[in-house]
């Protein structure tokens, strides 16, 4: 059974550490901040100009004004910053964020990761991502593991313009989790299945090659 979207948000919170500055983008990764475990510290960066983002507000409590880099409308903390956002985007290029969790179109079995358009689709621009692939410390993509018309999304190489190469440590599918050495040459491991998902199935929706953990 594949994982809903709320399960591989939940997924994801599991790479989460006490103390950890961590920014999150747009789509499934926002769900991460409704698992973050109540006895850990983690502060949530955003690229507009804020440091300490609380939970989304309950409907007609909203501030139009308080909003992430995704433009959806969030809460403060006591102790929530501000600042431009060169200061925000200081931060990333200087490495003091420690985690990233953001969404994908297409990862390669090397850590390439596309994640900001389609060609000949309208596109705002590419925002933050190239700055937090290669400013933060590491990178955790969370995406389907298919397309709507069931191509693979993990390939050997991308096909999409790259947001940046080998810049991808883990992979967080509605199949599985992959673990990527970017740096070196052990390549793409599938180091878990989701519920009753078979080896097999998975093997059958990827075209990146992987090793299978013990």
């Amino acid at each position: 059974m594949a994982w809903t979207r709320d399960q591989m948000a939940a997924r994801a919170a599991q790479e989460l550490r006490d103390g950890f500055y961590v920014n999150l983008g747009i789509g499934i990764p926002t769900l991460v901040a409704n698992h973050i475990p109540a006895h850990m510290t983690v502060t949530l960066q955003s690229e507009n100009g804020m440091l300490g983002m609380g939970p989304f507000p309950f409907e007609g409590e909203a501030d139009p004004d308080l909003i992430n880099a995704g433009k959806q409308t969030i809460t403060e903390l006591p102790d929530s910053s501000y600042f431009s956002s060169a200061d925000s985007f200081a931060m990333i290029r200087g490495g003091h964020i420690a985690l990233s969790i953001l969404g994908g179109m297409q990862v390669s079995q090397d850590g390439d990761l596309a994640n900001w358009m389609v060609p000949g689709k309208m596109v705002k621009g590419m925002g933050g991502a190239m700055d937090l692939v290669a400013g933060v410390r590491r990178v955790v993509v969370v995406m389907d593991h298919v397309e709507k018309s069931g191509a693979p999304k993990l390939l050997t190489a991308c096909t999409l313009p790259l947001t940046g190469k080998r810049v991808v440590d883990l992979v967080i599918t509605d199949l599985g989790v992959f673990e990527i050495d970017r740096r070196g040459a052990a390549g793409m491991t599938l180091i878990e299945r989701a519920p009753e998902v078979s080896v097999a199935e998975i093997q059958a929706k990827t075209q990146a090659q992987f090793k299978i953990a013990a």
